[in-house]
């Protein structure tokens, strides 16, 4: 395969369709529209688990669940004009995230998983 054939093969690689999501502040989220058969089989599992998980608190899980979808599904983050995109800068930035800021990401990971997954269970 020579080079260009790599280029042309790069070009046309699919991307899953993505959502812009802007709070009241002006940020912006992007998430992803699409979900590997393989994500959501871990996903549910984890709810499953932790559900029944001794000395873990039902609000234990639920906050995994919500840092497992955000990992997952998003793509690239605005803060004040400052974009975000790696996913371990992302991962890193939703960690240390205000109680206001991940508010704002529940509902949009609601949002968007009735939108995009009515089949999975938002958290």
């Amino acid at each position: 395969m020579g080079r260009r054939s790599r280029q042309r093969a790069r070009e046309q690689k699919l991307s899953a369709p993505t959502t812009d999501y802007r709070s009241a502040e002006g940020d912006v989220l992007t998430l992803r529209g699409a979900m590997t058969p393989a994500t959501r089989r871990e996903y549910a599992e984890m709810r499953r688990a932790g559900s029944g998980r001794p000395g873990s608190s039902r609000e234990d899980a639920w906050q995994r669940s919500v840092e497992f979808l955000f990992e997952r599904l998003a793509m690239r983050w605005e803060i004040a004009g400052a974009p975000l995109e790696g996913q371990q800068e992302l991962l890193a930035r939703f960690r240390a995230a205000s109680p206001n800021e991940r508010a704002w990401i529940r509902g949009v990971l609601r949002e968007h998983l009735a939108e995009w997954f009515p089949d999975v269970q938002a958290p």
